[in-house]
Parts: C-alpha cells; structure tokens; sequence
C-alpha cells in the first residue's frame, strides 16, 4: 500500500508524476472518494503529465472519455459511473473490453462495476482533510 500527501493544488502535477512512477505494469485504476474528494482533478493530472493534449474533463454524462498520448500515442480512458444505476447499464456498453485492452482506464464512481473490474485492478481511496490536504491511499493488493 502506497500513501500519497497533496497539501494543495499546487502540488497535484508532482503528485501525479509520483503516482504514475508507481503505477508499473497495471493498467486498472479504480479511484473511491467522496463527491469533490478531487478524483476528477486528479485524473486530469495524471492524464496531462501522461502527454494528453486534449481538453480533459469529466466523463459524468457520458460515461466515458477517450484519451491519446501525445507522447507515447498511448490509449487512455477515463470512466465515471456516477450515473450507472444498474451492472447491466454497464455491460451494455461492454465495459470489460476496455478494461482488458491493456490501455489504461481511470474509473471513478466504481462500485457500481466493482464485480466487473480485473482482479489485478489498483484501487486508490482519495480522503480530503479538513485543511484541502488530500491524502491518497494506493491498494494493489488483491
């Protein structure tokens, strides 16, 4: 388990930076947090410093975004679930095949599809304090 300390804003590039340098060869990453936790802000991070160029922003309506590398031509996608009520809704649009592409996917809101999701998927609790400061915890144990 890896813990993770954002103190403000400021330090989200650098945090990203960190994260990714511990994600090694997992391509699920789940991330749990309360609703303006910072699951979407961090996730834009992450994408930018992954070399996405395009303008990154929550998937809340349409369930997901497609993302490319600019620098590594790399396939990224970046999920939200808030708005799935059901698993069938999920697998409608076949959720699994992302999942196991071997491109990275970035899930919020995943309990709804927690059955779906691979067993070697990285699960990331982001905890706000009362100060601002984030505190993400990085699971990835099975």
């Amino acid at each position: 388990m890896n813990t993770l300390i954002i103190n403000n804003l400021d330090e989200i590039k650098n945090a990203a930076h960190t994260f990714i340098s511990m994600m090694d060869d997992n391509t699920v990453f789940a991330f749990y947090g309360k609703m303006g936790a910072g699951k979407t802000t961090f996730i834009k991070a992450l994408c930018e410093e992954l070399g996405v160029e395009d303008v990154i922003n929550s998937p809340t309506f349409s369930i997901i975004n497609e993302y490319r590398s600019s620098t590594t031509g790399e396939l990224i996608y970046h999920f939200d679930f808030y708005r799935i009520n059901k698993l069938n809704e999920a697998r409608d649009i076949s959720v699994e095949d992302y999942f196991y592409s071997g491109a990275l996917c970035f899930i919020e809101w995943p309990e709804i599809v927690e059955q779906l999701l691979p067993d070697d998927t990285v699960r990331i609790k982001i905890e706000e304090n009362g100060d601002g400061e984030r505190l993400l915890t990085m699971n990835n144990e099975q």
